[in-house]
């Protein structure tokens, strides 16, 4: 009797710093953009984006959303070359660490509808960056 073993050559997952990087800081970039257009979209709708006063300038949700996801991008890489299960620690990490940034808008002396568009900015930045950065990790 004979058995034939076959192997299926499976594509190598890349899950160090360059596998996340470059999708990280695209996702960075097009969460950018999503959460200024959602900002300047409330604002043409009339929602006085202020926080004690002073205006919330448009290109702030742009920038601190970078940021946000350029941290995601370190963490991402920090996990592929640490974790034992990157993916679903990165997956915890960010839902938890989203979940946290939800609770400052809610802090700051800010009208109801201000308040929810920072909510909804967070979230929209967490639905673009944290599955573009999960997908690259194992």
């Amino acid at each position: 009797m004979t058995a034939t073993l076959t192997a299926t050559p499976t594509a190598p997952t890349a899950t160090g710093r360059r596998a996340v990087a470059g999708p990280g800081i695209v996702a960075a970039l097009v969460a950018a953009a999503a959460t200024w257009a959602v900002a300047a979209a409330a604002r043409a709708a009339g929602v006085e984006l202020t926080v004690e006063g002073e205006p919330i300038p448009l290109l702030g949700f742009a920038n601190l959303t970078v940021v946000g996801g350029l941290l995601g991008v370190a963490l991402a890489a920090v996990l592929a070359r640490r974790a034992a299960r990157p993916r679903r620690t990165f997956v915890r990490v960010t839902g938890t660490l989203t979940a946290v940034s939800l609770v400052p808008p809610f802090l700051v002396p800010a009208a109801a509808p201000t308040v929810a568009v920072l909510v909804l900015t967070h979230l929209v930045a967490a639905a673009v960056i944290v599955p573009a950065l999960a997908t690259r990790l194992r």
